[in-house]
């Protein structure tokens, strides 16, 4: 992630007090920091210093020496689109860079195996969701931040955090204190607030690694999502970039996703050419070297409150991406929690425990619902047995033929 510069003065002996803390330096807690400020809160955005010599890479290329494809994307919904564009910043998107999805297409496992299309003609709407590169999305985030009237920008190390009735407090290994009636937590799975507000988690191990690049493809994709469920071989999804682009994210089995490491990504073209010949012809990767892998987890924090703390974005639940929406509760819980502060009764503080409550419950029924889903089809569709893929892949077929059901969903899906 790229930190936003800012023309903050130094610390004041007493430390920095302000309405909103918050405490993390992505896309979330960057839109956080935002829309408090633009809601008329002042707020200290604290980012971890960057490392000596850091440089932001983004480690994937386009072809012809135009700028790199990012190979991390999100699949962004229409509440998502909805918020940056309230906040200004989806106009400063590189709306070049950004693909819209206008179908999905999902086949399940085996040759036999179930098929379900969403599209968005069937969904009333233009279309489904946005294509959007993590470094496209920051640097539109960076350069509104550079504008923000009341936001400070902090580079420090947090070492403690404690609350009084009056707020929180988070102490630096460097440098004076920050104060704050409201301290969001928006760092992460690994949440270092969540951990200093004792709030216990469930945690579940889905023993893989999402395999992430960018390919050309043969044939165009007519900006349709495509998505494989294997079962021995994870989830498979190739999403679409401008032109004949597609990104791949591919839940794979640890030991299936350390060999995918250990070979070239035309070894990995071939492999994805099984499922995608026919759809997208031919695959090429755009740059040799340019894959990652992330680990996955299913994270259930216990509470996503404290005393004058919230948890937004992956902090407060981190999901399987088979879905891609685990980018979007982030942004949904941004917009609850603006509303809800912004309704509260003249005599609650933005911090006041009645105030929080009612995000927290604001929340619950979406991220319960994406939780149990994205855990739910993992399970179901990683169950190797013969019974239990007969019934899936009828289910898949069923559900494909109940355009009302379908439409609901869809609309879910897109925050609608």
């Amino acid at each position: 992630m790229t930190t936003p510069t800012s023309s903050s003065a130094p610390y004041r002996a007493d430390g920095r007090r302000s309405d909103v803390c918050i405490v993390g330096n992505g896309a979330i807690a960057k839109t956080a920091a935002l829309g408090f400020s633009q809601a008329g809160h002042s707020v200290t955005l604290l980012v971890p210093p960057a490392r000596p010599g850091a440089e932001e890479t983004s480690g994937s290329s386009s072809s012809g020496g135009g700028k790199p494809w990012d190979v991390r994307v999100y699949a962004l919904n229409h509440t998502a689109q909805k918020l940056l564009a309230s906040l200004k910043v989806w106009g400063a998107l590189d709306m070049t860079r950004v693909a819209p999805v206008d179908a999905m297409d999902v086949k399940g496992d085996g040759e036999q195996g179930g098929q379900l299309g969403f599209d968005a003609f069937g969904a009333h709407t233009g279309t489904l969701a946005w294509i959007v590169e993590d470094s496209n999305l920051n640097s539109a985030l960076d350069a509104a931040l550079r504008f923000a009237q009341n936001v400070d920008v902090v580079s420090g190390r947090a070492c403690r955090l404690s609350c009084s009735p009056l707020g929180a407090k988070v102490e630096l290994e460097e440098g004076a204190p920050i104060e704050a009636q409201l301290l969001l937590g928006a760092d992460g799975r690994e949440s270092w607030v969540r951990g200093q507000c004792d709030i216990g988690i469930d945690y579940r191990s889905y023993h893989q690694h999402a395999i992430v690049a960018n390919f050309s493809c043969e044939k165009p994709h007519h900006n349709v999502a495509h998505q494989w469920f294997t079962c021995k071989e994870g989830i498979i999804a190739l999403l679409p970039l401008p032109g004949n682009r597609v990104s791949l994210v591919w839940s794979a089995p640890e030991t299936l996703a350390d060999t995918i490491m250990d070979e070239s990504l035309g070894e990995l073209a071939i492999r994805l050419g099984e499922y995608s010949e026919k759809q997208l012809g031919l695959l090429k990767p755009l740059q040799p070297e340019a894959v990652k892998a992330i680990p996955l987890a299913l994270v259930r924090p216990h509470a996503i409150v404290a005393p004058h703390v919230a948890l937004i974005g992956d902090a407060a639940h981190a999901v399987h991406p088979l879905a891609g929406h685990g980018m979007n509760l982030g942004f949904g819980d941004i917009v609850d929690l603006l509303r809800i502060v912004n309704e509260r009764e003249a005599q609650h503080g933005i911090g006041d425990e009645r105030v929080l409550a009612r995000y927290a419950r604001a929340r619950k029924e979406d991220i319960l619902l994406m939780q149990l889903a994205t855990d739910g089809l993992e399970r179901l569709f990683g169950a190797n047995l013969e019974p239990v893929r007969v019934i899936r892949n009828l289910g898949l077929n069923l559900l494909d033929k109940l355009p009302l059901v379908k439409r609901r969903l869809i609309a879910h899906a897109m925050g609608k």
